[in-house]
């Protein structure tokens, strides 16, 4: 965070958020950490606030939904625009994500999801349209994730 440094109260909040933001109450939180509701209130908008939650976003389930292909294309582009080409990217029907990798020849790797090969092709195209060159395509099987353990603070109540 910008002017206050994240203490075990925030990683314990940041935790919380992760395993289910949509279900955890500033109560059942305060009683997690040992604070109160309006303590747990005031971190989570000073952390919003200061960029540290970025948002709120549902998990979806992209095969059960209709998409069953998740794929990852590698990708590589010149280093001093890959950065900027990151919302370019992700306005791309069916790209779900891009991350933007430092060390390696592949510096972008983008995520798309759709119903069959026809959704998945016309985004590879777009990626060399863009001037990117694609240097590897994987069809992901399954995909999961989970709450990041080092944010999971040792509160003493």
């Amino acid at each position: 965070m910008v002017d206050d440094a994240i203490d075990d109260v925030d990683r314990a909040i940041l935790y919380a958020l992760q395993e289910d933001a949509r279900n955890a109450s500033s109560g059942d939180i305060a009683e997690r950490t040992g604070t109160s509701d309006s303590t747990v209130r005031k971190r989570i908008q000073r952390l919003e606030s200061d960029g540290v939650i970025k948002g709120y976003s549902a998990d979806v389930d992209y095969r059960k939904s209709g998409y069953p292909l998740r794929m990852l294309l590698y990708c590589t582009a010149s280093i001093p625009e890959r950065g900027d080409l990151l919302p370019e990217i992700l306005a791309i029907d069916g790209v779900i994500s891009v991350q933007e990798l430092v060390t390696g020849e592949q510096n972008l790797l983008v995520t798309a999801v759709g119903e069959s090969d026809d959704d998945i092709t016309p985004v590879a195209q777009e990626l060399l349209d863009m001037g990117l060159t694609v240097a590897d395509e994987v069809l992901v099987r399954s995909h999961e994730t989970t709450p990041f353990g080092g944010l999971d603070a040792d509160i003493d109540s």
